[in-house]
């Protein structure tokens, strides 16, 4: 059976591709998970303009992140944290705590979307990555200081 996909999947290929498979994978699998369609004149029309939504659509997210992106890359955040000797931390700083600490600066990031280099174990400031999009990221300075 011929179908048409609607979203890049690993084993068969990309957006728009027109593809063979079996009759059961195609009726049972791809095409009520609204991975693909059948390929018709119709169809094949109808993927053109869901191309070109979708084109539209992750434009405008790259530029909202950009313009995240931007804003973020001038705010700092501090962390207080309780050390002990010679200036060590019980523990390490998290993702989550860099999130909270960003979401008191109005910036709602999921805390998986935050990648720190090396474990931050003592005070100072580090330098942290937060992704935004695939294609944006944007890098905030984190201060970690005594409680």
């Amino acid at each position: 059976m011929k179908i048409i996909l609607r979203k890049d999947f690993e084993s068969l290929g990309h957006v728009g591709d027109m593809v063979e498979v079996k009759n059961g994978y195609a009726i049972n699998f791809l095409i009520p998970r609204k991975i693909a369609y059948t390929a018709s004149k119709g169809n094949v029309r109808a993927l053109e303009e869901e191309k070109k939504n979708l084109v539209r659509k992750s434009q405008q997210e790259l530029t909202t992140a950009e313009e995240s992106a931007a804003e973020m890359e001038k705010v700092s955040v501090t962390i207080p944290v309780q050390v002990g000797e010679e200036d060590k931390i019980f523990g390490t700083v998290t993702t989550q705590m860099i999130a909270d600490a960003l979401k008191e600066k109005n910036f709602e990031i999921d805390k998986r979307k935050i990648e720190i280099d090396e474990q931050i174990k003592t005070l100072g400031i580090y330098s942290v990555n937060v992704k935004l999009h695939p294609r944006v990221s944007a890098k905030i300075k984190v201060w970690v200081v005594r409680e």
